[in-house]
């Protein structure tokens, strides 16, 4: 059974969560702030957390800053009463997965942790499915209406990265760290040439398209049909 924890500092905002999770077949786990977060991540396997962003003693931004610097790629859901764009930005650059405002709608919260527990399975098990476009990690391929087309190293992993969170904006520095290394001595922007080259390659493919985010970074999308 997949385990969820719950950071969120508003006890009735939290137990509705735990009574709607655990309704859907999930175990559920509740922590005040992001502090006792990382306790119980010491203890225990957790396979996702839903996280509030103001929550006293380690807010949410924090929480999952502290997740990916230790390498930790569990998804997060980050719920918050803010729908700024800025704060927004701040919420996916800290490492999160997707972002729901208050008041949220219980309904599509279960959808957005489905979608987040199967994407990441997907990841793990190094394939990627957007659409009827099929990446395969091991080959460094990309399947599309039939037709197989391997791609340069750096180029596929871009893509798979950007692919593997639709709608998640990376920024260029977070692509090279991750893909280049962080000690690479690589110009950034390279990154942008990189994308250009697969916008060219997928200009026509029906299923994701590369944005840009002025001023922020890149994320791919799902194109509607």
């Amino acid at each position: 059974m997949m385990r969820i924890l719950i950071a969120e500092d508003d006890v009735e905002l939290r137990q509705l969560f735990y009574r709607v999770l655990t309704k859907n077949g999930y175990t559920a786990v509740c922590v005040s702030n992001g502090q006792e977060a990382l306790d119980v991540l010491d203890r225990e396997y957790i396979d996702l957390i839903i996280s509030d962003i103001m929550m006293p003693v380690m807010d949410g931004y924090e929480l999952v800053s502290s997740l990916r610097d230790a390498g930790i790629s569990i998804p997060v859901l980050m719920i918050t009463a803010k729908d700024a764009f800025d704060d927004m930005r701040h919420g996916f650059q800290s490492g999160t997965d997707d972002y729901m405002v208050k008041p949220v709608n219980v309904n599509e919260m279960v959808l957005r942790v489905e979608a987040l527990l199967r994407r990441a399975r997907m990841v793990s098990e190094r394939r990627q499915v957007i659409g009827d476009t099929v990446l395969e990690y091991d080959s460094m391929s990309v399947v599309s209406g039939g037709v197989s087309m391997s791609l340069p190293q750096k180029e596929f992993m871009v893509l798979y990265k950007l692919t593997s969170y639709p709608g998640r904006i990376f920024t260029r520095q977070q692509l090279m760290d991750d893909i280049w290394g962080v000690d690479t001595e690589t110009d950034p922007h390279t990154v942008d040439v990189h994308i250009g080259r697969l916008r060219e390659r997928f200009r026509n493919n029906p299923d994701f398209e590369i944005v840009t985010m002025r001023g922020v970074g890149y994320k791919a999308v799902k194109r509607h049909v």
